[in-house]
């Protein structure tokens, strides 16, 4: 790479697992027929003091075939980011690890926290039973904050630069951010980029003490609903996307598929409140993945919102889109998928990539009656759209006030 060059970073596989199936064929479908992800948990149905019961469980067996040696670091979260990326890997043409040991790929990969189950065993012997009996030291692979970069990096034997990444529901597109710049500036030559969560009455439980989560427990399939008048609540889900991101002469060399480029990255931090969204916190931090990209809003032809069906959250959103792109065509997955928190920048990129290449785009599940202070905006209801777009833009926004923005174009002519 020549000195003060930039490169061209392409999507050459993408794939995942979330509530409505594994792989593009059954989210597809899922998608295509208004099917809803979300049902009552039983689990949560049990502890005292919790309101919301809802959840969007991923449907997800670990392989009989991953060696166990490889499997005892792993909690659920992590196994969900291995499946996924297996899947993005085999789609992107590199399936030889080989490939993937050369120093030259690295890994970017978040979730909002290690294995729930495993910190709640260490906390329990340590905080209320004083007793270290019974943990293993493998338990402390599962909970710690970077368990799914180490654990996929030691899966898949990657030996180039390693980025962990934490930051609640932007772990995901932090993740592809970060990945997309260390291509860009010749630190890496491809990367394996996404994020993962499991659910997890610890996740609901935060949303609930906050009366942020919806309470529709006898009517799953009618909630979250994103920007609607009527709604309640964000219900927590769980899952994982992958993204391999590869510089474009090298894809091109190789002759693997290109899906998309990723031409634009933007991030930043409010700055002040840890869980009140600001709308200028996100208005800049579009304005920036724009900035990258070299665009204009009027270039971007679909947005991507995280709009989580909280009242807060889909209030700024909804301004901060509308101060950005005027009347944007938008519509959310998480009326589909629940709230994949750190899974969902990585899942909601990939299934927009999909989209875009098939030329349609899902609509708000359970978006009937649009707040007036969300209006302005043109939402996709009801049906999917047919629409034909160059570039889009996915947006994600986080508790700590973190914000990002990813600017794909079609094809990656």
């Amino acid at each position: 790479m020549t000195q003060g060059t930039e490169r061209r970073v392409v999507v050459t596989g993408a794939s995942g697992l979330c509530a409505l199936g594994e792989g593009w064929a059954e989210v597809r479908a899922g998608l295509r027929e208004g099917r809803s992800g979300v049902s009552r948990i039983e689990e949560f149905a049990k502890i005292e003091g919790m309101r919301t019961e809802l959840g969007a469980r991923a449907r997800f067996e670990r392989p009989a075939a991953w060696p166990r040696k490889a499997v005892r670091g792993m909690g659920r979260v992590a196994q969900l980011g291995t499946r996924a990326t297996q899947l993005a890997l085999a789609a992107a043409g590199l399936d030889d690890p080989s490939a993937l040991q050369d120093g030259k790929t690295g890994l970017a990969y978040g979730s909002t926290s290690g294995s729930p189950p495993d910190m709640v065993a260490y906390a329990r012997a340590f905080g209320v039973e004083h007793s270290a009996k019974g943990i293993t030291p493998t338990q402390y692979l599962r909970l710690m904050s970077h368990t799914c970069a180490a654990n996929l990096a030691a899966f898949f034997g990657v030996r180039g630069r390693v980025i962990p990444t934490a930051s609640a529901c932007t772990s995901g597109s932090q993740a592809i951010g970060l990945g997309y710049e260390a291509i860009r500036f010749g630190r890496a030559d491809r990367m394996i980029c996404g994020g993962a969560e499991e659910l997890h009455p610890i996740e609901s439980a935060v949303f609930d003490l906050l009366y942020a989560a919806s309470t529709r427990n006898d009517a799953p399939s009618s909630t979250p609903r994103p920007f609607d008048a009527d709604r309640d609540g964000l219900v927590v889900g769980e899952g994982a996307a992958t993204l391999v991101l590869e510089s474009r002469d090298a894809a091109l060399e190789r002759g693997a598929p290109v899906l998309a480029e990723l031409v634009g990255f933007g991030t930043n931090c409010d700055g002040a409140h840890l869980t009140q969204p600001d709308v200028a916190g996100m208005e800049g931090a579009v304005r920036a993945g724009l900035a990258d990209a070299s665009l204009e809003a009027t270039d971007i032809g679909y947005v991507s919102a995280h709009a989580t069906a909280t009242e807060l959250g889909d209030v700024a959103e909804s301004e901060a889109t509308r101060r950005v792109f005027g009347e944007a065509t938008v519509s959310s997955l998480k009326g589909h998928l629940g709230h994949t928190l750190g899974a969902c920048g990585a899942l909601e990129a990939w299934l927009v990539l999909e989209m875009q290449r098939e030329g349609w785009f899902a609509p708000t599940l359970n978006l009937t009656h649009v707040d007036s202070r969300c209006a302005g905006l043109d939402h996709v209801m009801a049906a999917p759209r047919d629409l034909s777009v160059e570039h889009v833009a996915s947006n994600n926004f986080a508790f700590g006030g973190v914000n990002t923005s990813l600017i794909f174009r079609a094809q990656g002519e």
